[in-house]
């Protein structure tokens, strides 16, 4: 018999900001292994042109319009989402936002602007997820995966982004409770931590020589992370290939974290 462990084929996934970037390279990733996929973003025409892109994939693609910051949006859309599907075997928690400023002129406003869509609302996506994957369990359907987008912010020193760095390292102790307490019903939580990614966050630093020589030189790869290199750890932990592999943070980073 074939050893087919990453077919996704008749499994369902969401994902947060799965209309560009590292949750647009994901969902390709799901979609080319057969999984139907449901993505999330606020801004209607980048979502018009993931649909577009997925659905050459051949598998069922819906994109919903999400504002994840909004508590009652992300309960909705989670609905919206099991309504339109009929089930969620894996939720990827990957929408988020940047900001950076020198500490000491930090504005309580902007710390919560980052807190809130980095941290809060991956605790309502996660939440709203394990909720239907919990049910599903007691009815005998066990399994779920849920995954999250932290960053190496998390474990490096990250001048004027304490915001940014608290949630991603906040994101990862969510992850780690959530899988000791969800593991009975057979459902799995990790986070992946990408280094220097080329998304739209990170687009005035792409055009910055000083920090493509000093940074990016300093990469082992030699290279920006691209979307796209998100696909196959999004299949690996949506599949039955980690079927065992809970609470476990996976660095992806060309190198850069151990250099």
């Amino acid at each position: 018999m074939a050893f087919t462990p990453f077919d996704l084929t008749g499994k369902v996934a969401v994902v947060t900001g799965g209309n560009g970037g590292i949750g647009l390279g994901m969902a390709e990733g799901l979609a080319g292994a057969g999984a139907d996929v449901v993505i999330w973003g606020r801004k209607a025409d980048k979502n018009a042109a993931a649909l577009e892109q997925l659905k050459a994939y051949g598998t069922r693609i819906e994109a919903l319009s999400v504002d994840v910051s909004d508590e009652a949006a992300v309960v909705d859309a989670m609905a919206e989402s099991l309504s339109r599907m009929g089930r969620i075997d894996t939720c990827i928690a990957n929408a988020g936002v940047g900001g950076s400023a020198p500490l000491i002129e930090q504005t309580t406003e902007q710390w919560r602007k980052v807190t809130t869509v980095n941290l809060d609302a991956v605790f309502w996506t996660l939440r709203e997820a394990s909720r239907h994957m919990v049910e599903r369990a007691e009815r005998g359907d066990k399994g779920g995966s849920l995954l999250v987008t932290s960053s190496v912010s998390a474990i490096h020193g990250a001048p004027q982004n304490q915001a940014y760095a608290a949630t991603k390292a906040g994101v990862l102790a969510m992850v780690r409770g959530t899988a000791v307490e969800l593991a009975r019903h057979g459902i799995r939580a990790n986070a992946v931590l990408p280094g220097w990614i080329a998304t739209d966050m990170t687009e005035r630093l792409q055009n910055w020589d000083a920090f493509n020589e000093k940074a990016i030189g300093r990469v082992p790869m030699r290279r920006w992370g691209e979307g796209e290199d998100f696909a196959g750890i999004a299949v690996y932990f949506a599949s039955d290939a980690s079927r065992f592999h809970t609470g476990d943070s996976v660095v992806i980073d060309g190198g850069y974290t151990i250099f």
